[in-house]
């Protein structure tokens, strides 16, 4: 697992500049399913057995190189494109790899494995409809493959429950935060006798109230592997959400002098490296916020732990801890990785529809700013109108057309709401930098790609330093590209436990200066990722 210390920089490595994440391989699509000789056949798989290797060493990067460089040699065998697909599924490239699966099938129409992958790269995007027809492919082909008759019915079991819920919605159903109420005043949900861990204190009014002493119990209780009441569950998600829904859908955060900000990227259910990260940032303080750039939930195995105690500290803080929503802060999301099925589990099913409404109350954006003029700044540098640095914080990324200014997406309504596939939401929180101009397509078949000229454009436009983002991994826990106009930060080190890679934090102080921190994974009890999954995905460990 590695120790935990932590490294710090004020300006990045070149490592660090380098994105983990495969490229498109354009040049595979003008191939032709032509002739191939005997000798290219046989290079091509000498460098399989070597993109194997790769591949089994979680070196998902170099796989795709690889396997690409077969694909080159003999693009008539179906495997690899079809280990291609598996490589870029780990690096969460699901529209590559449906693609690459595509092909496969192409080539072999009666290819199993080729068809088993493309409905999984379609349960990845949540498109569990077009799963059904893929997995029925897989199963006529073998008929005694239990396994994937198991995964057909689940996700044929996944659509009824999708199909239901709409109908649910659309007869309306009661604010989940006011039937929460409702049942505390109707005396529904008492604390048990037989609790015996921490215990929230009570303020003049007799209501409950948060406190230092009782998240460091809190936090101690979970390491035990013991849940909290669900009362208390539900007194933390609504003290959190009587914050979030007075923030606007962009939140201003200006940094007085001596006052920090560390920025947070991804977390994923990874309970034991927050508590990690956290000693390394500090918890808030009245110099030192925290801003927590979404996904905290999801994949990881200890989503609950992670989700409570951030909204404790946003409840005991709420100038100080700041929460913007991800991607997987959303219903279909949690649906397939895992969140859903583990609150119901931990805390019944209230409880996730609790947190299902106030995940739609997060920000969907932070805008953090200097107050103090930078002592140094490069002449091209982008300032605020004041002249000042400042930072759009967003989960993914920029938009689909040009011209949104921070007013838009402070006016965006999005309480409620899910973020769907389209729109301004939908960007913020789905979308990708490429290396390309322009845009183009997204890797993950959602969403789109934007390129270095469409960061300069809008960052000039709305005068903004930079944009820091989060929403994939990098190697070394964070990436500067862009020309430094886009960092990405990632935080949950060797992510669900086979990627290998660091996790890292930003520093910003008053002048707007950064620094960057990664620290390494630290052991966990003995629990793999995606432990709650349900549906045609509960038996892949992605």
């Amino acid at each position: 697992m590695g120790d935990s210390s932590s490294t710090s920089s004020s300006a990045p490595s070149s490592r660090a500049s380098t994105a983990p994440s495969s490229l498109p391989s354009p040049e595979i699509q003008t191939l032709t399913l032509g002739d191939v000789t005997d000798e290219d056949r046989a290079k091509a798989a000498k460098i399989k057995i070597e993109a194997n290797q790769a591949f089994a060493s979680h070196n998902f990067v170099e796989a795709v190189r690889l396997y690409t460089l077969a694909i080159e040699l003999n693009p008539l065998d179906a495997t690899y494109w079809c280990n291609r697909a598996a490589a870029r599924t780990k690096l969460e490239e699901y529209g590559f790899a449906l693609a690459d699966a595509s092909k496969a099938i192409e080539v072999d129409p009666k290819y199993a494995k080729a068809f088993y992958r493309r409905a999984t790269c379609y349960l990845q995007i949540v498109k569990p409809q077009l799963a059904v027809a893929d997995f029925k492919k897989v199963v006529a082909l073998e008929p005694r493959n239990t396994v994937v008759q198991s995964q057909l019915t689940a996700t044929q079991k996944l659509v009824r429950r999708i199909e239901f819920e709409k109908a649910i919605e659309v007869e309306g159903e009661k604010d989940p935060v006011e039937r929460c109420h409702e049942i505390i005043a109707e005396g529904g949900c008492e604390v048990e006798k037989t609790y015996a861990g921490p215990q929230l204190s009570t303020g003049d009014d007799g209501k409950y109230v948060m406190t230092e002493e009782f998240i460091k119990g809190m936090i101690e209780w979970f390491k035990a592997g013991k849940n909290l009441p669900r009362r208390y569950a539900w007194e933390i998600i609504l003290g959190a959400c009587s914050h979030f829904v007075k923030e606007d859908s962009l939140v201003n955060l200006d940094l007085q002098e001596g006052v920090t900000c560390d920025v947070i990227g991804d977390v994923h259910g990874q309970f034991y490296d927050l508590l990690n990260l956290f000693s390394l940032t500090g918890t808030p303080t009245e110099n030192h916020c925290l801003l927590m750039n979404g996904d905290l939930v999801d994949r990881g195995s200890w989503s609950v732990e992670v989700i409570l105690t951030a909204f404790a500290y946003k409840w005991l803080y709420p100038t100080r801890m700041f929460i913007n929503r991800g991607n997987h802060e959303a219903k279909d999301m949690n649906r397939t990785y895992g969140f859903e099925g583990e609150a119901k589990h931990k805390h019944g099913e209230q409880t996730y529809k609790l947190f299902a409404h106030v995940f739609t109350t997060l920000p969907l954006a932070t805008l953090v700013s200097a107050t103090k003029a930078p002592t140094k700044t490069s002449t091209t540098a982008i300032l605020s109108p004041n002249g000042l640095k400042r930072y759009f914080v967003v989960h993914g990324g920029l938009f689909s057309k040009d011209g949104v200014t921070l007013d838009d997406v402070r006016k965006i309504p999005r309480i409620g709401r899910q973020p769907g596939q389209d729109g301004l939401m939908s960007d913020l929180l789905w979308t990708d930098p490429q290396t390309l101009p322009g845009r183009g397509p997204s890797k993950r078949g959602v969403g789109i790609a934007f390129g270095p000229d469409v960061t300069k454009r809008w960052c000039s436009l709305n005068g903004i330093t930079s944009i820091i983002r989060s929403h994939e991994v990098r190697q070394d826990g964070y990436a500067v590209e862009h020309d430094g106009l886009c960092t990405t930060v990632f935080s949950a080190p060797n992510y669900v436990d086979q990627v290998g890679n660091k996790g890292a934090f930003i520093r910003i102080d008053a002048e707007g200066d950064q620094k960057y921190f990664q620290f390494e994974a630290t052991p966990h009890p003995p629990m793999k990722p995606m432990a709650y999954a349900q549906g045609g995905l509960a038996s892949l460990m992605m």
